[in-house]
């Protein structure tokens, strides 16, 4: 964790000529606050028996009811309806969280991503406020024509309360969606990065200048080679031979070497384990998501289209040809079609039905991509959720039998010490038992020495 005395290029703090932040003079103060930007308004619910609204299935998380309502269709009155704060249905589904709501309104027809309510929030604003990094992402990728750098009220813009707030991941998304991050507010005239700096958000800050110092994502480039520049170095080190005095040395380092967690290096083996299994040359990238445009990855400052505008800038073939596809391991350009006759499923019973990403694959492959390009995969399973039965085995489980591992002594390692008022303990029990042991013997053989004795007895009587 970075801190400001660790880290010199954080800064030293807020400023002392600064009003304090839980002054009412802040201009911090109501977005910091609880009840100001974000309020905690919801419509009392009402009878189960009135048709649904568009902004009661928003309000309710209710995204069956919200499908339903865009089945039948909606008017314009009815998509652009608001409560007392100015809030449509999917500002209230980004101050939530409803992330199922969030995408089931991207087909929604009349719907206004840059709308602001009464305090110049839009919906990106609200979600980044609230640090739901799905909704956020969402936002970013789905909805076309998304504005990051509108401003409020106070002219802060969505990265600047996201920085605020101490969002981390709401800002890294922001950040490399083309987000301004010299953007600085009408009233102090302080960027994202000063912000976070004035509210004590040293996290978001250290995130902020990792960013700057890696700005582009190289391993969803399509250039990018899955190689570690410094494993040829390291292996040639490792095998030379070393003197007496290199390996003495060695020794004696690991010996008493303390070892405290630290952060990962650059370039090291974790991170190109990262890069490499995040890259479009991993077939991990395959079950995850599908590059569009692998020649232009994300990059801090420039900015992203969203999946609709890409569809409609560039052509079909275009987006086939630049697509990247995994087979057998390696990487080609040749997209392989869907069978038309896959095995479709339905199930009547609605408790089976999964969310609505369940249909985020047939809905991406009518609305956002072309048929040849979609995929059937695990993170967007079409269809239904199959129904799984578990059956009770008739005979139990056998324990398998612990085995006691027998501890060998190795060199270098330290063994536990042995008390003696255990091995004490330990042979008072020994004795304790081989009493009562010899104890039970002896009246066992006892009473066999008493039924010889009365056997013989009778057998004198008897005759």
């Amino acid at each position: 964790m970075a801190t400001a005395a660790k880290d010199p290029h954080l800064g030293s703090g807020p400023d002392e000529d600064d009003v304090s932040l839980s002054g009412s003079e802040s201009d911090s103060d109501s977005i910091l606050s609880d009840d100001s930007v974000l309020p905690d308004y919801t419509r009392e619910k009402t009878d189960g028996r009135l048709e649904s609204t568009l902004y009661r299935s928003c309000a309710h998380n209710e995204p069956y009811s919200l499908r339903k309502v865009l089945e039948r269709g909606v008017t314009k009155e009815e998509v652009t309806e608001l409560d007392i704060n100015g809030w449509n249905g999917l500002m209230l589904a980004c101050c939530k969280g409803f992330v199922d709501i969030v995408y089931g309104l991207y087909t929604c027809p009349f719907i206004d991503i840059n709308q602001q309510d009464n305090e110049g929030n839009t919906a990106l604003m609200i979600a980044s406020q609230a640090g739901h990094v799905n909704a956020v992402m969402y936002l970013l990728n789905y909805y076309p024509g998304i504005d990051t750098e509108i401003r409020d009220c106070r002219g802060f813009t969505a990265l600047i309360k996201a920085a605020m707030t101490g969002r981390n991941d709401v800002v890294a998304a922001l950040v490399m969606a083309g987000a301004d991050i010299h953007a600085v507010d009408s009233t102090k005239g302080k960027c994202a990065r000063d912000w976070a700096l004035k509210t004590g958000r040293y996290e978001t800050l250290y995130r902020l200048r990792r960013l700057n110092m890696r700005p582009k994502a190289e391993q969803f480039c399509e250039s990018y080679i899955p190689e570690w520049p410094e494993l040829k170095e390291r292996v040639a080190n490792a095998t030379t031979e070393k003197s007496a005095r290199e390996k003495i040395t060695q020794r004696i380092k690991n010996t008493f070497e303390l070892r405290f967690p630290r952060d990962p290096v650059d370039n090291g083996a974790l991170d190109h384990m990262v890069l490499m299994t995040t890259s479009v040359h991993s077939p991990l990238i395959s079950t995850g998501c599908r590059p569009l445009c692998p020649t232009s990855p994300p990059e801090v400052g420039k900015r992203r289209m969203a999946v609709p505008e890409l569809v409609k800038k560039h052509p079909c073939k275009d987006l086939e040809e630049r697509s990247v596809c995994h087979s057998n391991g390696s990487v080609s350009h040749i997209i392989p079609t869907i069978q038309e006759s896959l095995p479709k499923t339905h199930c009547d019973e609605t408790d089976r039905r999964g969310s609505i990403l369940s249909l985020a694959s047939t809905k991406v492959a009518t609305a956002f991509i072309p048929r040849s390009m979609a995929r059937r995969n695990s993170v967007f399973p079409s269809g239904c959720i199959p129904k799984i039965d578990i059956m009770r085995p008739s005979e139990a489980t056998p324990k398998k039998e612990k085995k006691k591992k027998k501890r060998k002594k190795e060199k270098g390692f330290l063994e536990p010490p042995k008390w003696r008022y255990k091995e004490i303990k330990d042979e008072k029990k020994k004795d304790k038992k081989k009493a009562d042991k010899e104890k039970a013997e002896k009246e066992a053989n006892k009473e066999k020495d008493n039924k010889k004795a009365k056997n013989e007895e009778i057998k004198k009587r008897a005759v």
